[in-house]
Parts: structure tokens; sequence; C-alpha cells
């Protein structure tokens, strides 16, 4: 699964996108999040608030309860406002 991040979450974990593939216990979008926040470093400073955090599933807005089955892409990033 590829996995890209955004704004301030790929400033602070230092890549913008990387392949992952998560234990068949990962199943949402806040699982793959607390399983990547889990690795340490940068991840766990990024993804510490998940509640501050948004989510797309190839490429459709989700909820973080959404599943993540058979996904290609999930991206994270923060919330983002208009101007």
């Amino acid at each position: 699964m590829q996995i890209l991040y955004f704004a301030w979450v790929r400033e602070r974990i230092g890549v913008g996108q990387e392949v992952a593939a998560p234990p068949a216990d990962v199943v949402t979008v806040a699982d793959l999040i607390d399983w990547l926040a889990a690795r340490g470093g940068g991840h766990a400073e990024a993804l510490a608030e998940p509640a501050k955090l948004r989510a797309a599933v190839d490429q459709a807005f989700v909820a973080l309860d959404a599943p993540i089955a058979g996904a290609r892409e999930v991206a994270i990033f923060p919330p983002v406002t208009g101007g």
C-alpha cells in the first residue's frame, strides 16, 4: 500500500510517501495511523494526535474509522482550509 503524507505531516515524518504492508489486524485508517505512529521518531510526532488528521483512501476523503482493506493508496494530511 502506498502511503502519502502532506503539509506538516510530511515535514515531521521527513518523507512525502512510502510503501508499507501493515499487518492483518490493521483494518481502518485509525489502526494504520496507530501502527505507523508506533514506529517512533517522526512518525510518532506527526501522528500523535489522530483527531487533528484527515485521510483519503484511493483519493476519496474518508473518516478515520473507514476500512483500508484492498486500498492501494492512503493519504494522511492535516485539515485543509480554503482562502
